[in-house]
């Protein structure tokens, strides 16, 4: 009962966090599911997955109100693009998830923190960009495609939905606004995540999520819970306090789970 009570609460607290810059938190939820509540990477990961898929579905569903889904699919040709290569990316990467032995898992998982947390610091305050005006559309395609091969690992391996790669990337390579951008993210990220998550179905570590239902469920609330008031609160804490300490968090955790025993 009480693990439950803890990840109703740090599940929250994790949500929050990620509504009020605008990610789906798994980020921070994996070093929870490996640090405080023990479970191996492979399995830590694909719980993850399922609550970035619960809270991304439920963020899609709430952003309709201000971003209806006729404008989000009217940009169709972006979505497909970056899913040419990151639906790829996403099988390639859970195949080499569960191909991993645990102590390289760990320090992969670790690597990779690290890099979300740059991403995260340089890229938060991207600007639109000029690049899609002096650039061959062939050449931004096909950038489209390799920028979504890495977004498609990145969500495999760590669980994640990817709109802290994803959004820079519409914004920098497409030159789409930043409210439209997370709401194209989130339909990049479905499909992403489903074919990552197709994969790991295939492997014995799967069967987590049958044993764990009500675990599951309890962190579901929990996420959905933080994210709606990470949404209320936005713009009450400055993003110049919030995303430095976000970093740090990213960090202190990869750290943690380089060393994990």
């Amino acid at each position: 009962m009480l693990k439950k009570v803890y990840a109703f609460i740090s599940c929250s607290i994790i949500g929050t966090l990620g509504g009020l810059i605008g990610l789906g938190g798994a980020e921070f939820r994996l070093p929870v599911l490996i640090g405080l509540f023990k479970f191996p990477p492979l399995e830590a990961v694909i719980l993850n997955k399922i609550m970035s898929l619960i809270v991304v579905i439920s963020a899609f569903i709430f952003r309709a109100v201000s971003i209806p889904y006729s404008t989000v699919f009217s940009h169709w040709d972006i979505i497909l693009n970056i899913l040419a290569g990151s639906i790829a990316g996403a099988w390639i990467g859970a195949d080499i998830a569960v191909k991993l032995r645990v102590k390289t898992f760990y320090r992969v998982i670790s690597v990779m923190l690290i890099i979300i947390a740059c991403i995260l610091f340089i890229s938060h305050n991207v600007e639109y960009s000029s690049f899609i005006m002096n650039t061959d559309k062939y050449i931004i395609i096909i950038l489209g495609i390799i920028s979504g091969v890495i977004i498609g690992l990145f969500a495999a391996i760590l669980g994640v939905a990817g709109g802290e790669l994803i959004i820079p990337v519409l914004i920098l390579l497409f030159g789409i606004d930043i409210k439209l951008a997370g709401s194209l993210s989130l339909a990049i990220s479905l499909p992403t995540m489903i074919t990552g998550l197709i994969r790991y179905t295939k492997d014995d570590s799967f069967k987590i999520v049958y044993s764990h239902k009500s675990f599951i469920l309890i962190m579901a609330l929990g996420s959905i819970l933080g994210a709606f008031l990470g949404g209320l609160l936005l713009g009450v804490v400055s993003e110049k306090i919030l995303i430095p300490l976000l970093v740090v968090i990213l960090l202190i955790s990869s750290y943690k789970i380089w060393t994990h025993k």
